[in-house]
């Protein structure tokens, strides 16, 4: 007891009232440094590897164990950390797998990367806070809430800054989808129209607007290119509405899925989509200039009335105090 007390005596001394949480969170870091070497060169445990391929393998069974076309990336480096940077249920895992997906992430170890940005920026970001709570302590007395905020404040940040990020390119991505996807339309139909099949309606589309609209257009490239590669249209029509994440897809996905069940006209049914969505633009459009004064009320009341009233009331107002200093006189 009397070397913890005297540990804990040098550590006030020397820093400050902070001193034993500072040398805490010292050993703390410490430990981390130390076991991370221990985590890297820790083996795989086989009968998750085996668990892993069988997972793999479940749609092609019956055709042998496949071997892997590439060795494996920078992704699979993080395979030892898979523990606690991936989601442990099947049902997490496919929904941050679908969320990424129409965020425009699609890489093979993308969930993996997102949740090791996220813990490597929430620890940095709470190391930066800590040290600057240290430097403060040192300088002088710190209050409880200077050391709430810029102590836990930071790493609460930096871990949900790319949950921020994922879910503004999402929106951001399914917002022009959807403004693009009326002139798609249209242009499919001039395709179709003019002699060419569906399929080579949608690589021409995809290659005209890639400049006003990469996001469709990357979607629509790969609509092509899995139909080229074999797939039923029926699913990969499907996933196209499913990656997208926008109504307006998923509504012309099932037109034309009906259209080829049921042998109708393709290009009737999409005359008549694309004068729906012309349609649904429109009021789009007039539902935003609508909402635009409602919008606008709290700016214009914040810049315009104190001004107008410091203009009409402030030379009564001054009036009045002149009065009132020449009647106490």
């Amino acid at each position: 007891m009397e070397i913890i007390n005297t540990i804990n005596a040098i550590l006030l001394e020397k820093l400050g009232p902070l001193g034993p949480l500072a040398a805490v969170g010292f050993l703390g870091a410490l430990l981390i440094i130390v076991t991370l070497p221990t985590l890297l060169k820790r083996r795989i445990d086989p009968l998750s590897k085996l668990r892993d391929a069988q997972r793999a393998g479940n749609s092609a069974a019956g055709k042998g164990q496949a071997k892997p076309l590439r060795m494996g990336g920078r992704g699979e480096k993080l395979d030892k950390f898979a523990a606690f940077l991936e989601p442990q249920t099947e049902e997490e895992m496919t929904s941050a797998r679908l969320k990424l997906m129409r965020a425009g992430y699609r890489g093979k170890h993308a969930v993996r990367t997102f949740h090791a940005i996220q813990f490597v920026l929430g620890v940095t970001f709470l190391l930066l806070g800590a040290g600057f709570v240290l430097y403060k302590s040192t300088t002088g007395e710190i209050s409880t809430t200077t050391l709430a905020l810029f102590g836990v404040g930071p790493g609460i940040v930096g871990y949900f800054l790319p949950r921020y990020w994922i879910e503004r390119r999402l929106q951001m991505r399914q917002q022009e989808i959807q403004d693009g996807f009326p002139d798609a339309l249209d242009m499919l139909l001039v395709c179709v129209e003019a002699g060419q099949s569906l399929d080579q309606g949608i690589v021409r589309v995809a290659r005209e607007i890639a400049v006003g609209y990469p996001a469709l257009a990357e979607e629509l490239s790969t609509v092509s290119a899995e139909v080229k590669a074999g797939k039923e249209k029926t699913s990969v029509l499907r996933a196209f509405a499913e990656r997208a994440g926008v109504q307006d897809v998923s509504s012309f996905v099932t037109v034309m899925i009906q259209s080829q069940t049921f042998g109708t006209s393709i290009a009737e049914a999409l005359r008549v989509y694309a004068s729906e969505m012309r349609d649904k633009r429109v009021m789009r459009a007039e539902e935003a200039a609508n909402k635009l004064p409602t919008k606008i009320t709290l700016g214009t009341m914040m810049f315009t009335v104190p001004p107008l009233l410091i203009v009409i009331v402030g030379p009564s107002v001054y009036a009045m105090l002149e009065a009132f200093a020449n009647f106490k006189i």
